[in-house]
């Protein structure tokens, strides 16, 4: 397949319709499409800001970088039988969002011989029963575990790789980690760098400019891509192609640009909540590496200029049919707080025909004859046509067909209407100070060297809780 064809391209084009959310077709809590027309400009002078500063904040390239050493690494894991990633947030979610939007549904529970590729476990939490059954179910022997962390100071990660490498040691031998064990983390400098130089382990380089919600093309997530077979070259493809798309200067055909206004237009009116509901189980994690680039990305207490905004909308993360049988009942009744982002899928891997039976049962009858793929596609229409009824903005962006072009260019244009939406709000859209704050409080309550005084003040805190309040 020939990635560059622009035929091909325009063919795998990802649509965007936002007709759904103006006043036009939901009433009065839709939006203007002359207010659309005023931030055109804004939007514009964004654009050119992105493209003017790319080398700086990294990611933008990222579709041009050299993929040699990660080949080389993932060829030398194929004999494994498990590749774990232990890593959170912008070193995990993405990794899990291309393994299940491109691979079999049941990819780790096939057998190996229909499954060429090493299975892929994501390890991100420090809940002790996770971590405990991540060392008594997989077998060292057949494992080789990626260490993601760019400083080696993320606790959950660190704790994770110091509960494996004794594990490794205990089981296989003081050698076994140059064997069993890849760090990904910055190229020159942090603790994790230091650990791998030290132990003599394989180690594959971070872009230091770019941060862990903007990382899933890098070799944090294109790692494990490669080893669960996925073709990375067309993922990068895809994502080129994006930029291309969501760099346009015509901001009216530009689906980033667009749907960067319609989220910030729909928040200044109080609809300051995103569903992401993809209408595919392939793509249910994809809502979960949006809500992080989102959140993190915008949620912020003040400007560029210093001046407290406390901005930000939630990302809510929903799967479509599933929950159309749990939340929609709250999307199309409850408050008007809520902007409605589906995304549909033209053409799905396989067409599978829903059987007839029961003729004398209307209720049932109706669906033979039909296919699933008219069933959810249905669904989706239907939603979206409810959700129009009750005058709820809603509006859908449409894969052609998922495949590794159609996910690398729907993270680009997903990433680029984050950065849109930041310089729209006049945010630093790259630093998350309320992530660290938290991570303070971390080291303080386990007693981190260097921490005392904030260790300190939450006991004062603390101290002045009442008793009284606690039931």
């Amino acid at each position: 397949m020939d990635y560059h064809n622009p035929q091909w391209q325009s063919s795998m084009r990802i649509r965007l319709d936002i007709n759904n959310t103006l006043r036009t077709v939901v009433g009065a809590h839709g939006i203007d499409p002359a207010d659309i027309h005023a931030m055109a400009a804004a939007a514009g002078a964004a654009l050119a800001d992105i493209e003017a500063n790319r080398a700086h904040l990294g990611w933008p390239d990222l579709p041009a970088q050299d993929i040699s050493a990660i080949l080389a690494a993932a060829q030398k894991v194929m004999h494994v039988e498990n590749f774990v990633v232990l890593g959170i947030g912008g070193s995990a979610l993405g990794n899990i969002a291309v393994q299940s939007a491109l691979n079999h549904p049941f990819y780790n529970d096939q057998p190996r011989g229909t499954r060429t590729h090493p299975r892929l476990y994501v390890i991100d939490n420090s809940d002790p029963d996770l971590n405990a059954a991540l060392i008594e179910t997989l077998d060292p022997a057949s494992t080789v575990y990626n260490v993601i962390s760019k400083s080696g100071t993320t606790a959950e990660t660190m704790s994770s790789f110091l509960a494996v490498r004794e594990h490794l040691i205990k089981t296989l031998g003081p050698n076994a980690l140059k064997e069993h064990v890849i760090v990904t983390t910055d190229p020159s400098s942090g603790f994790m760098r230091q650990i791998g130089l030290r132990e003599g382990l394989p180690m594959l380089e971070l872009p230091p400019n770019v941060g862990g919600r903007f990382s899933v093309l890098t070799t944090v997530g294109l790692l494990s891509a490669a080893v669960t077979g996925v073709d990375i070259r067309a993922l990068l493809a895809g994502a080129a192609y994006g930029y291309q798309i969501a760099s346009n200067p015509d901001v009216m055909k530009n689906p980033a640009a667009l749907a960067a206004i319609v989220n910030l237009l729909c928040a200044k009116q109080g609809q300051n909540m995103v569903v992401m509901m993809p209408y595919s189980h392939h793509l249910r994690h994809i809502s979960d590496w949006f809500a992080q680039l989102w959140a993190e990305s915008l949620g912020k207490k003040t400007s560029l200029s210093g001046e407290t905004v406390n901005v930000g909308t939630t990302p809510i993360r929903a799967l479509g049919a599933t929950d159309q049988h749990s939340q929609v009942q709250l999307y199309v009744e409850g408050p008007f707080d809520k902007l409605v982002n589906f995304i549909a899928v033209d053409t799905f891997a396989h067409s599978v025909t829903i059987p007839s039976a029961y003729s004398d049962l209307e209720g049932v009858a109706y669906l033979g004859g039909h296919t699933f793929n008219e069933l959810i596609n249905a669904e989706q229409q239907a939603t979206a046509i409810a959700l129009n009824d009750a005058g709820r903005p809603n509006m859908t962006h449409t894969l052609p067909a998922i495949n590794a072009f159609t996910i690398g260019q729907l993270f680009m244009l997903l990433e680029m209407q984050t950065a849109i939406a930041g310089a729209l709000l006049n945010i630093n859209t790259f630093d998350q100070p309320g992530v660290e704050a938290g991570k303070i409080a971390t080291y303080a309550l386990l007693g981190r060297e260097g921490f005392g005084e904030r260790r300190a003040a939450i006991a004062a805190a603390r101290a002045r809780r009442s008793a009284q309040w606690e039931v």
